[in-house]
């Protein structure tokens, strides 16, 4: 298959599989605190990724290594806790619809950061992506008054993150096998993720049925939602360009919103309208 349809199956693997990380996220919280999800999350993704790539780890030069550890840093261990965080307060839903600002935040910190230019179409997409961003917490706000709405706000740090991520691999690693670089930086991220899991009290409450059930469902999440997962975004990365990368980001609140209906989830007509003006914002943004 050549590369330009290949890409396209690879954005719409990645859609299904991160669309549903938000309601795996939603049911591993019901036995699980945000931190003992987030080190969870991780700490599954990397024993799979060590057994299937450590020998993978051979191929990364020493002069790459700061990279994969900034990767790693912004890739996934900030986002990592910050979804978990965001997501005690807010629906798993809205956290997805905030998550499709990456490709908006990609091409301002390409800008701003690694030298893309700016086209007029683009600008005026950033403006109106704020502005359905802006909407769509403000409303929730106002007709979901037992949440807390400001929690919306690690999501746009986690969704800014996730766009330094694929900046960074696309200047200074697009030479490594996506494999490298996701077992490197999951490497990386063990032994820390491993110490904030001992100091949260997991291993306390591990006999309870509840922790061990949302346990299973950070399983799937880790491995398949965050390994397998972060294979084929940076071999996407690699084949196309990070703006087209973090267009997954269109896509994945569909399944994400189609899970919270099954899961009781629903927006207001007025955060529907936020969600659609956030989605013409970042086509606008990402557009040629």
């Amino acid at each position: 298959m050549e590369s330009k349809q290949l890409k396209w199956v690879y954005l719409m693997v990645l859609a299904l599989v991160w669309g549903s990380s938000f309601i795996l996220i939603k049911k591993g919280l019901i036995g699980l605190t945000a931190l003992q999800l987030g080190s969870l999350r991780i700490i599954f993704a990397a024993v799979f990724l060590l057994l299937i790539g450590f020998k993978s780890l051979a191929k990364i030069p020493k002069e790459k290594w700061k990279y994969i550890a900034l990767t790693s840093l912004f890739g996934t261990f900030i986002p990592a806790y910050l979804f978990a965080i965001a997501q005690t307060e807010i629906d798993s839903s809205v956290s997805s619809i905030l998550n499709s600002l990456t490709p908006l935040n990609t091409l301002v910190l390409g800008a701003l950061v690694f030298g893309l230019q700016f086209k007029r179409n683009q600008i005026f997409g950033i403006l109106i992506g704020l502005a359905g961003s802006a909407l769509l917490i403000l409303n929730g706000a106002i007709h979901h008054p037992e949440q807390n709405y400001y929690y919306a706000i690690l999501v746009l740090i986690a969704s800014i993150c996730y766009a330094v991520n694929v900046n960074l691999i696309k200047k200074y690693l697009h030479d490594l096998s996506p494999l490298s670089i996701t077992t490197g930086n999951f490497m990386v991220l063990f032994f820390p993720a491993f110490i904030i899991l001992f100091f949260s009290g997991f291993f306390e409450v591990l006999h309870d049925v509840k922790v061990q059930e949302s346990v299973l469902f950070i399983m799937v999440l880790g491995v398949v939602g965050t390994g397998i997962a972060n294979i084929l975004f940076f071999k996407l990365i690699q084949m196309s360009s990070p703006v087209f990368a973090t267009s997954v980001t269109y896509l994945i609140p569909v399944v994400a919103f189609c899970w919270g209906l099954l899961d009781n989830e629903m927006l207001t007509p007025v955060q529907f309208f936020g969600a659609f003006i956030i989605l013409i914002g970042v086509y606008l943004s990402a557009k040629k």
